[in-house]
């Protein structure tokens, strides 16, 4: 242990001096670093995997009651597995870019030999035999899989609480939720638990808990990571689903975002092989970039206090180049009808999920004493359209597809914020939902306080990117979205964000409150 540190990660981007540090042995010690960092550390044998997963456990252990962030730990796998990659580490062999990082995955999402309960009592005790393609890249390429993170129930809501492990709450108030539906998996990254978490995204999974928790969190464009689902391939379509990274670095993120992206066979929407690495985009400066920037996304409601964020933040944009201009998007409906179609397609699959387990011999529906009202609210709702009802659905779509391509016919970017809100409470009785009413306009609790459907409709990349902080100290998230295809612009734009204005010393904050909270 002790050889100095380079002065640069394996992408080539400087790592700020406030992560570099020499010798450390705890997870209190490791808990920020950025996992390129750790990475480096274990090729250059200055940190064993056993060395790293073991703290990372006891972080855990410490720090998880508080978040509830991790519903399932597989402490003795994850330590074997450390194990076969300490022996890997002294073969001298090349390894593979995430070796030996200690990773969460979203419970929705099965992972062999791990109980994936997809926060349901019909599941509780549901061991999958094989995982997931997102689940299975990650470990071929050399992450460690410490747990599953919790989720709303069969993710149908955009808050992570359920009836079976309860809430998920943000790093930053342990009153709020950390949004959903991939909140534990951006609770666990923010309170430093893992350096890097897997969550799935159908009408803003991702990025909701990214803003809310103060992380980076990337969808790409719908096809780029593969999603291979039996027995109906087809099936995450209606609205469109994708996974991807939260981290807390943008290098971090892209890292993971190029070890899950790519085509796989098995999955008919899976797109090419991208042109390059994501990664190339890191330092790409905006010079010439036009970004449109709506403070409402077409007419959602936004509380002043996220939109002063968001809007002061724009100004890193344009300190690396970037022209920035204020647009008004023309949705082609009211923001309300986006979100009732969302939950009318969310409502389709669902059922089509009740129908498939009862013919494969499960009835969730036994359960239903134990599941979230507002699901089995879905479930009716998704029992009422006809076949040609839901075909229709797709004409509003085509609407805002052409709606918001004119935007991006004119601008390489559209920024907004991500949610309405910064803060909402847990509910005492694990029902937890967002605001009904938003600067005086009613919303969907479920989802309505969300701007983030939009994309999932579409398939366009979009991110979130720690903006800044309300006067309370939550963070808020900045929305980055292009048009399909271009990820290296929505990279290189957050990417920027964090060149000019780093978030970090958040996360430094957060753990000084900890100390004193003891």
């Amino acid at each position: 242990m002790g050889a100095p540190f380079g002065a640069a990660g394996p992408y080539g981007v400087p790592e700020p001096a406030a992560h570099q540090v020499e010798g450390c042995r705890t997870m209190d010690e490791l808990a920020y670093q950025p996992a390129t960092r750790l990475a480096g550390m274990i090729r250059r044998r200055e940190l064993s995997p056993v060395e790293l997963v073991e703290a990372c456990l006891d972080r855990i252990e410490r720090r998880n009651p508080a978040v509830n962030a991790f519903v399932t730990v597989c402490a003795e796998e994850a330590l074997d597995a450390a194990r076969r990659a300490e022996r890997e580490v002294l073969t001298g062999e090349p390894l593979p870019p995430l070796h030996g990082l200690p990773i969460g995955i979203k419970d929705l999402d099965p992972v062999a030999g791990i109980r994936t309960t997809q926060a349901s009592y019909a599941f509780e005790n549901e061991v999958p035999e094989a995982g997931g393609v997102s689940a299975e890249r990650l470990i071929q390429a050399g992450a460690i899989v410490v747990g599953k993170t919790n989720t709303p129930e069969f993710g149908h809501k955009a808050i992570t609480d359920n009836f079976l492990f309860g809430p998920t709450s943000t790093p930053f108030d342990l009153a709020a939720n950390a949004g959903g539906s991939s909140g534990g998996s951006a609770a666990a990254v923010a309170e430093g638990l893992v350096p890097l978490a897997q969550g799935s995204d159908a009408g803003g999974s991702l990025r909701v808990p990214g803003s809310l928790c103060g992380v980076f969190a990337l969808m790409g464009t719908f096809g780029r990571v593969p999603t291979v689902v039996r027995p109906n391939a087809f099936g995450l379509l209606n609205p469109m689903v994708c996974y991807g990274p939260i981290a807390r670095t943008v290098e971090d993120g892209v890292l993971m975002f190029d070890v899950l992206a790519g085509p796989h066979a098995r999955d008919p929407y899976s797109l090419p092989e991208a042109p390059g690495r994501l990664s190339d985009a890191l330092r790409r400066p905006l010079t010439g970039m036009r970004v449109a920037y709506s403070p409402d996304l077409g007419g959602f409601p936004v509380e002043p206090e996220v939109a002063s964020v968001v809007r002061e933040s724009l100004g890193a944009l344009i300190d690396d180049g970037a022209e920035v201009v204020e647009v008004e998007i023309k949705l082609p409906r009211p923001h309300q009808e986006f979100t009732a179609l969302w939950r009318r397609l969310q409502a389709v699959r669902q059922v089509e999920f009740i129908t498939r387990m009862r013919r494969a011999g499960v009835d969730v529906l036994a359960h239903r004493e134990r599941m979230a009202p507002t699901y089995l609210e879905l479930l009716d709702m998704g029992a009422r359209p006809s076949a040609v009802d839901y075909r229709l659905e797709d004409i509003l779509r085509t609407e805002l597809l052409d709606s918001l391509e004119d935007v991006f016919d004119q601008y390489d970017l559209i920024v907004s914020p991500v949610t309405s809100v910064a803060r909402i409470a847990n509910a005492p009785d694990r029902t937890t939902v967002g605001p009904s009413e938003v600067a005086g306009q009613r919303v969907n609790p479920l989802v309505g306080w969300c701007l983030t459907g939009l994309y999932n409709f579409i398939g366009s990349p979009a991110a979130t990117v720690p903006a800044g902080y309300t006067p309370a100290g939550l963070p808020v998230g900045l929305q980055v979205a292009a048009r399909r295809f271009d990820e290296p612009q929505v990279v290189a734009a957050c990417a920027a964000m964090e060149r000019r204005r780093p978030w970090h010393e958040g996360y430094q904050r957060l753990e000084l409150r900890r100390e004193r909270e003891g």
